[in-house]
């Protein structure tokens, strides 16, 4: 499985941040001017339940080798925009398969997976032969077929999906992509899901630690997210910042939020020299 951040909003103002273009948003609604802290005024918004403002920005994911099990159960979320790799027009002459860890690591139950496996690959090719579309010819694949799509989603929605999908009522594998989605598009958002990506590690630490193995027949791929510390707080900051005679800074200095908090301000600045 693999889950890729490939676009977010760029506000067009200010730092470009999705933050604050939410912020704006939020701001029209109360008639009320910025004062330099998007993430302070978003927080407090979604804590009281404003979330109408967060749909203005939107993130969109490439999800590569889960089952259609899995992709069946995604794109019943309809407040968002699908692209799905078609059965209809690929050839599945020697398809990917998703096997749930139950079937996977129990001896027997694999040996009558890999039976029936055979046969499927068997009977879609000697279908292809006989001339049948491929269109039809996909009938005799299972739920277990690796699929990939492209998911578009703005990020109220998204904090519905990972509201439902991490949990422990959740398929596994759909909530294998929740969890991926929300580490992929929190760096760039904290303050919109942060508060909700802390409360679920908290809660169910399992599933952001301890991950199953979820395909047993594709090479393992590299995990590039952020690295985040025991406490969920993401470790590193790898945006450039640079003095006035081209040395690289970081400003740590203590802010105090609009809601009486205090917080680290790692957005770029400039130092004196």
């Amino acid at each position: 499985m693999e889950v890729e951040l490939i676009a977010i909003t760029r506000y067009l103002k200010g730092d470009g941040s999705p933050e604050a273009l939410l912020e704006h948003a939020g701001r029209v609604c109360y008639r009320s001017e910025s004062r330099g802290d998007p993430a302070a005024f978003l927080r407090a918004r979604i804590r009281e339940g404003h979330e109408s403002l967060i749909e203005h920005a939107s993130a969109t994911f490439e999800i590569r080798g889960i089952s259609r099990a899995c992709s069946h159960q995604l794109v019943r979320h309809r407040i968002a925009s699908y692209s799905q790799e078609s059965q209809r027009y690929v050839s599945m002459d020697d398809p990917q398969w998703v096997l749930p860890p139950s079937i996977a690591q129990d001896e027997v139950a694999r040996a009558l997976w890999d039976q029936f496996a055979t046969q499927v690959k068997e009977t879609y090719r000697a279908l292809r032969a006989r001339g049948i579309r491929k269109e039809d010819a996909r009938f005799v694949l299972p739920n277990a077929t690796a699929t990939r799509i492209v998911v578009t989603m703005n990020f109220r929605e998204l904090l519905h999906v990972f509201r439902l999908r991490i949990s422990p009522e959740a398929q596994w594998e759909i909530r294998e992509v929740a969890v991926r989605m929300l580490e992929a598009v929190y760096p760039y958002a904290p303050a919109v899901f942060g508060d909700l990506r802390d409360d679920l590690r908290r809660r169910y630490p399992e599933f952001f630690d301890h991950r199953p193995q979820t395909t047993d027949d594709r090479p393992q791929t590299t995990d590039h997210r952020p690295q985040t510390a025991d406490d969920g707080r993401q470790t590193t900051d790898d945006r450039p910042q640079t003095t006035d005679d081209g040395r690289q800074t970081t400003d740590d200095r203590p802010q105090t939020t609009d809601d009486g908090r205090r917080t680290t301000d790692h957005r770029p600045r400039t130092a004196d020299g």
